[in-house]
């Protein structure tokens, strides 16, 4: 029972957030919706352009608890990283070969060396990178995320 009286409140405030982005409006009302966003905002510039060293992380996590309370996927695009909001997107570029993904922010990585983030194994494999690597983190609007997507499909049905 206490669960369901927890999941209710949470489930509102994430229905709000989801309404507000989609129809372009920022209106913040309580504290606490004021501090997510004043977070998000601040991680989005601390990350944006900036070259970070990352890692991928695999088969050991497969399956397991994520901070954000999603199970691990190795082979989903998802990615853990120190600062940008659990469930938003980035966009993450290898600066060797300029390859790019568009990866889920659904974890938390642990404090190692400089480490920005930790790709999943399939991020990193699209990515070209087997150990450590550099690369460029632009954090991204759900609408930016999705757009790749939209376009990809509309060109397979059209090509």
């Amino acid at each position: 029972m206490n669960k369901i009286m927890l999941a209710v409140p949470v489930f509102l405030i994430c229905s709000y957030f989801q309404i507000a982005e989609a129809s372009g409006h920022r209106s913040v009302n309580n504290k606490a919706s004021k501090h997510a966003v004043t977070t998000a905002h601040k991680a989005k510039h601390h990350a944006n352009n900036h070259r970070s060293t990352v890692s991928w992380y695999g088969p050991k996590f497969h399956g397991k608890k994520t901070a954000s309370g999603q199970t691990y996927n190795m082979y989903a695009m998802t990615a853990a990283h120190k600062s940008l909001p659990l469930l938003s997107y980035a966009k993450v570029t290898n600066l060797k070969n300029h390859r790019s993904v568009v990866v889920r922010i659904n974890d938390r990585n642990a404090v190692h060396g400089k480490r920005a983030m930790d790709l999943s194994y399939a991020a990193a494999k699209k990515l070209g990178i087997s150990g450590l690597g550099s690369v460029e983190i632009t954090p991204l609007s759900r609408n930016e995320a999705l757009l790749p997507l939209n376009n990809d499909s509309k060109a397979s049905k059209h090509g």
